[in-house]
């Protein structure tokens, strides 16, 4: 059995866009999640194809309301606190602290609220885990300069990173800078607000304004080092180990490129400088990417101190056009059915051991500590008459997926905490729906925002307060 290390920060983890609501409430400004809707239309927007940049008459816009966590958050860290969470990752939404995102100077009424929060959980001792840019653009940002195409969202950033820091400094020790930063390539308008016109180099302004982001997420980890010297700041990768579906050397490159795709950027923030093969792949694609003369230094002399990151599933490639016809749908990563594993209700590979290869994949390449941010089952849920719900498929996902964590920390792998995904049901990220839930709490809301929202705890509930309690012994 796995000795889990003492302090081992057990808990959850939830975003601003998907569960606070009160969309404009106390000043706040429109976020580029405000204007994902529910349906087909999600997945054009999503990827950078976006009609408006108002919420548009008719359609139904999940995050307008979410799980109004903005309004019931003490019930909500209540429950956690009773599950015994020792941390609880939440994200700050920009457009609470700069409704426009260049406003000269911060609401407060949005700098309140996170105090509020934090006090919240630090009444219950349960550590803040704070991403400062999870999914969540200020609008007026895409509209009055394209978003992160453009240089200057970096010193709004930077403004928006030192305000909340100081703010925060007595209350947060752990940041993360951008949320899964490689989405920006599979989801651009989502990792980044980048909106694309007919026939511009969408290659060309994604790597642009990657390296934007990586230059910002750099002067985050050098003013946040600055301003609490005892703050621990990482970057946030969506991880998954690709596997080649056979032993065919082209698979085997495949796979490897289909990795380096999202190490790329962890690379760069952790190791402080753009790798050979990426240099490769701008000059093979014909890439230029506009850097200021500075950037490359303060890249390599603000590195980021843990390395956060996803895991859901594995991926599988393969370069065999007839196997390529069978691939998973429902991930962002599309990937090849791997013949040797069962798949979730949304198509996601369930791949317990292929945790344990991420983890240890990701301490082997960076030798820096990792923190898990984010794991878990989205399930359709079936609510029994007394309120609870048996979720014996979720213990289970959630039992082999802490299991083989168990095993990398035997492997010798430096791990923080492991924040499941979404302890209370939440709106998903990719579809907008209420009923792919994550929860170990059931929240009594559908796909088309109707319900009471009332809270009330799953079998998996007693279930994870009994994993935290004996740190990890009792699965």
């Amino acid at each position: 059995m796995t000795q889990f290390p003492k302090g081992f920060l057990w808990g959850g983890a939830v975003a601003a866009n998907q569960v606070e609501g009160a969309y404009l409430e106390d000043g706040k400004g429109l976020t580029s999640v405000d204007l994902l809707p529910t349906g087909e239309k999600r997945w054009q927007v999503m990827t950078g194809k976006v009609d408006s940049l108002k919420p548009v008459e008719g359609e139904f816009y999940p995050s307008h309301e979410a799980i109004d966590f903005y309004h019931r958050y003490k019930e909500d860290i209540a429950l956690f606190a009773e599950m015994g969470f020792k941390a609880l990752r939440v994200s700050i939404s920009w457009a609470r602290i700069f409704p426009n995102g260049d406003d000269a100077e911060p609401n407060e009424a949005g700098l309140q609220f996170y105090d509020d929060l934090f006090d919240e959980m630090r009444k219950y001792d349960i550590e803040p885990v704070v991403t400062i840019a999870h999914f969540d653009v200020p609008v007026h940002l895409i509209e009055a300069y394209g978003s992160w195409r453009n240089r200057k969202l970096v010193n709004f950033f930077e403004t928006y990173a030192k305000t909340i820091f100081t703010r925060y400094q007595d209350k947060v020790k752990y940041w993360m800078t951008f949320n899964e930063i490689n989405m920006l390539l599979h989801l651009p308008f989502v990792g980044a607000g980048l909106v694309f016109d007919e026939g511009e180099n969408e290659l060309q302004i994604k790597y642009q304004a990657a390296h934007h982001q990586l230059v910002a997420s750099a002067l985050a980890v050098k003013s946040g080092h600055e301003i609490i010297p005892d703050a621990k700041i990482g970057c946030m990768l969506a991880a998954g180990t690709t596997y080649p579906y056979t032993s065919n050397p082209d698979d085997v490159a495949k796979a490897m490129e289909r990795d380096r795709e999202s190490f790329f950027f962890i690379d760069v923030q952790s190791r402080g400088h753009y790798p050979g093969y990426a240099k490769r792949f701008f000059r093979d694609n014909g890439l230029k990417i506009d850097m200021e003369e500075n950037d490359e230094e303060l890249l390599k002399k603000h590195t980021v101190d843990y390395i956060g990151f996803s895991y859901y599933s594995s991926r599988t490639t393969s370069t065999d056009p007839e196997i390529l016809k069978d691939i998973t749908d429902g991930n962002v990563f599309a990937s090849v059915a791997n013949p040797y594993l069962k798949a979730s209700e949304w198509g996601w590979t369930i791949d317990p051991k292929g945790f344990r290869i991420t983890a240890n994949q990701l301490y082997d390449r960076y030798e820096k500590p990792l923190f898990v941010v984010e794991n878990g089952l989205g399930a359709i849920d079936k609510l029994n008459a007394d309120g609870t719900v048996d979720d014996d498929y979720r213990i289970e996902y959630l039992k082999e997926h802490i299991a083989e964590m168990g095993e990398a920390i035997e492997d010798g792998v430096d791990i923080i905490g492991y924040t499941s995904w979404g302890p209370i049901d939440i709106v998903s990220a990719s579809t907008g729906e209420m009923k792919k839930r994550y929860g170990y709490i059931y929240v009594d809301r559908d796909n088309e925002g109707k319900g009471t929202l009332k809270r009330s705890k799953k079998k998996s509930f007693d279930w994870y307060k009994q994993v935290i309690a004996s740190n990890g012994e009792k699965l």
